[in-house]
């Protein structure tokens, strides 16, 4: 029996040379240590699946691709069997098998999965983590020699590949293992994980590559992504039966329900009387400040379930996170209250249901969600939706639909962007140097910079070179020197900065939460905290928090008496509606408009459908409705494309500016995922402006560019690109700058270039990156397209209606508090219902 210790390896070993030319010649015949693992299956009960066999012979035969089958169906062990008999039998030293994973959290699950089969095997195996959470002893070690088996993020994985020795490190690597990598896809960090696959391949050549996914629609895109452009992927994907049961728990009546956006409060009772602790559930929610509200109104209606109940969010501390964890696995945990950090890759067994509060807003993340619930293969998911305003009970409807249809939205590759190339040519300077034509072709071999133009690809090594001709007088930017037809690093200390700031992900700077008393709480955006006096209370990770001062980008709290006045909200919560929900949805209502309200939420939800029909009309799949009123407010359009916020928003501005090309006027805009609102003090001739050339797709760009402030958008979102690109760092552990600092010395460089590099190719990603995150350009198109070629139905009506009454409530929100926003929804609903009464 080998000797088998997590993150440890045997003294002996050590004096051993971790060398690819120590591998014996040709491959290695893995069939006994298959047979063993086999055996080791058996002995659990269990039996491989075909497309496990499928994935084992695969890579016996040296190919690469993407597994894609439900979750909880055994993709680790499809993807790992192979090469792990790979390693038993060939005797290497070194790193041969890596495992990347999204979630850095889910690091110490995985490699308790990888090091269970060892058990079977006559082999000196070590499996190790090397992540964010990686003690420095460790990683101190690793820097000379790497175990047999990695599991690491794409973040750290960038480290290892800035170590100057990686060539060698990487040499022995036989297989790269990429999980949830729907998750990566459509990012930056995907992009830099296709980078990081590029280089090493150079550095291993014959490595084979296996992605790992359960809810992607282009497979063959996001194979190819995983692979490479070089090689041709192989696609592996079982049609098992692991159904997914979906249901709504429904509101005794739906007149006294919300009708606009809410938390769901008016469900908690009934939901409290749903849960039972004797069958471990998981309570999602879209956003952490509804976690907080959720969590804590659980604990009042049901404080007898105290010791059984949990938060789970990404912002609160990581030892209280995985007590959470370790509780959900030994029974000691019954209910979670959660975020979309329990979404992906750790394996709750134990849970055997999900609730999901309020709309998943996709048919992806419904997907994913469902499938943290008996997480076996097999096993039946079970997914409870739970709306938190009328008009969701549409949406879930719309969902469950789609979901029994298979519908899940597509991921793309982000199209090259260069803040990315640009701190990859600064990694792979510190990783050995490079060449220019070797580095060029390799990342080419990225699906994402498969298009790479040469002037693009020495643009960007200009600019880690100089900063570019504007900043070239400044010492700081010159990132990489050519010496011996090389480009390495200039300088140790440019490279201690670029290690500290290596990564994609991009959000507000947040602030420690800790007590006076001592004690880490957890994270909250350096945006919240500003806005805090002291005395103020909130609540957080459970608790009632008074703040009382903000030093040194940490908050310093203290336990509060009394009633909590407020919650964080963190940036960017807002979950847009999804393309393939979009869509649902408005079949949905095409069905309720021709009297088939058979689905059970759209018979709970008819009283205010009925309410629309009897004000206006159900809008149809093939058309797009529009309704025009007059209030004390003035006048009104509402307009309902189903889009999605995102949409909505790129079209309310863009229609806005074409309507004022028609008359001079000024417009009050609202979006939410259903429509657009536009106000004005003064009649306009919206039924003549409502003709099928206002949604022309003609001049598109340049309309958007002019019905907003582009340039000011730009400037924001060029934060985040100089911050990847390494033009702006946010500053050493111990002196991070803050948010305000950030901000301003990127808002710096970017007047600088304004000015002096107008065509400067990082300003024309910003502007780029603008139209697609805030405005998602493709998308307006093709609605624009849609709306084109849909007869338009304009209906007046005496008020705003149940589709519009939502757009009204998103308007009068920003100038109000929470407490006189409810009462003044209150007031118009209680006014119409009453108007309704006496026309009746």
């Amino acid at each position: 029996m080998p000797s088998i210790k997590r993150g440890t390896r045997r003294p002996s070993r050590t004096k051993k040379k971790a060398s690819a030319s120590a591998a014996p010649a040709g491959p290695p015949d893995t069939r006994p240590a298959l047979d063993k693992l086999r055996g080791w299956f058996q002995q659990r009960g269990w039996t491989p699946y075909p497309f496990q066999e499928q994935a084992w012979a695969a890579y016996s035969r040296g190919e690469s691709g993407l597994i894609h089958v439900p979750t909880g169906a055994g993709k680790t062990y499809a993807a790992y069997i192979g090469p792990l008999a790979d390693v038993a039998e060939g005797g290497r030293k070194g790193l041969q098998v890596l495992y990347v994973t999204p979630l850095r959290a889910v690091s110490r699950d995985i490699e308790q999965a990888l090091l269970a089969p060892l058990e079977v095997l006559s082999a000196d195996v070590a499996v190790e983590s090397r992540t964010g959470d990686t003690s420095s002893s460790v990683r101190q070690r690793q820097r000379d020699r790497l175990p047999e088996v990695l599991i690491t993020t794409p973040e750290s994985l960038s480290l290892l590949l800035a170590n100057e020795r990686a060539a060698e490190l990487f040499a022995g690597l036989r297989s790269i293992i990429v999980d949830e990598w729907h998750e990566l896809l459509s990012s930056k960090r995907g992009t830099q994980m296709e980078l990081a696959l590029a280089r090493l391949r150079r550095f291993a050549p014959g490595v084979r590559t296996w992605a790992l996914s359960a809810t992607l629609a282009n497979l063959d895109v996001a194979a190819r992504a995983a692979v490479g452009t070089q090689v041709t992927p192989t696609l592996l994907s079982a049609d098992l039966e692991r159904p997914v049961e979906v249901s709504t728990l429904l509101p005794d009546n739906v007149d006294s329900f919300p009708w606009a956006g809410h938390l769901g409060f008016s469900m908690l009772e009934k939901v409290g009387a749903w849960l039972d602790p004797a069958r471990s559930t998981l309570l999602f929610t879209n956003t952490r400040s509804q976690a907080e509200r959720w969590y804590e109104g659980l604990r009042f209606a049901r404080p007898e379930w105290e010791k059984w109940i949990a938060l789970h969010h990404g912002s609160i501390d990581r030892e209280e996170r995985e007590r959470v964890e370790r509780g959900l696995k030994d029974g000691s945990v019954r209910i979670v209250v959660c975020t979309s950090s329990l979404d992906l890759g750790v394996d709750f067994g134990p849970v055997e249901r999900v609730v999901q509060v309020g709309s998943p807003k996709g048919i992806a993340r419904s997907l994913q969600r469902a499938g943290r619930s008996g997480h076996r293969p097999g096993e039946t998911c079970h997914l409870l939706f739970v709306p938190t305003y009328a008009l969701e009970l549409v949406e879930m409807a719309a969902a469950r639909d789609a979901l029994q249809r298979g519908e899940v939205e597509p991921r793309l590759p982000l199209r090259k962007p260069l803040d990315v190339l640009a701190q990859h040519l600064v990694t792979c300077a510190m990783g050995g140097g490079f060449t220019r034509e070797a580095l060029r072709a390799e990342v080419r071999e990225a699906t994402s910079y498969q298009d790479l133009t040469d002037e693009e690809f020495e643009w960007t090594l200009a600019l880690v070179r100089e900063g570019s001709p504007t900043l070239r007088a400044y010492p700081e930017f010159r990132r990489v020197v050519e010496h011996e037809g090389r480009f390495v690093i200039a300088d140790a200390r440019i490279g201690r900065l670029h290690k500290l700031n290596i990564g994609t992900i991009s959000s507000d700077a947040t602030v420690q939460l800790r007590y006076w008393s001592g004690g880490r709480i957890g994270s909250v955006e350096e945006s919240y905290v500003s806005r805090l006096r002291p005395g103020d209370t909130f609540l957080f990770a459970g608790k009632r928090l008074e703040f009382s001062r903000f030093k040194d980008m940490t908050a310093y709290v203290k336990p509060a008496k009394g009633k909590v006045s407020q919650t964080p909200r963190w940036y960017g919560s807002r979950l847009p509606l999804s393309g393939s929900l979009a869509a649902a949805v408005r079949r949905t209502l095409h069905s309720a408009r021709h009297g088939d309200v058979s689905m059970e939420e759209l018979a709970a939800a008819w009283p205010v459908l009925e309410a629309q029909l009897k004000l206006s009309r159900i809008p149809a799949a093939d058309t797009c409705l529009a309704e025009t009123c007059l209030t004390r407010e003035g006048h009104h359009l509402f307009l309902y494309p189903f889009e999605g916020r995102l949409v909505h928003e790129g079209l309310a501005a863009l229609l806005a500016l074409r309507f004022t090309r028609l008359r001079k006027s000024t417009f009050s805009l609202s979006v939410n995922d259903y429509g657009i609102e536009f106000l004005t003090s003064d009649a306009f001739p919206y039924e003549e402006a409502l003709r099928p050339a206002l949604f022309s797709r003609e001049r598109l760009v340049e309309d958007i560019l002019e019905s907003v402030n582009l340039s000011e958008l730009a400037k924001r979102q060029f934060r985040d690109i100089a911050r990847v690109a390494g033009l702006v760092l946010p500053g050493l552990p111990g002196a991070r700058k803050s948010t305000r600092q950030v901000q301003a010395s990127a808002s710096l460089i970017y007047d600088v270039f304004l000015k002096y590099d107008p065509e400067n190719l990082l300003l024309v990603q910003a502007r780029r990156e603008v139209l697609e995150q805030h405005f998602e350009q493709s998308r307006l198109a093709s609605t624009l397209e849609r709306l084109e070629r849909s007869p338009l139905e304009l209906v007046p009506v005496r008020r705003p209606t149940p589709l519009g009454f939502p757009l009204v409530v998103e308007r009068i929100s920003a100038s109000l508090s929470n407490e006189s926003l409810l009462e003044r929804v209150e007031r118009l609903k209680e006014r119409w219902q009453r108007e309704d009464a006496r026309s009746a």
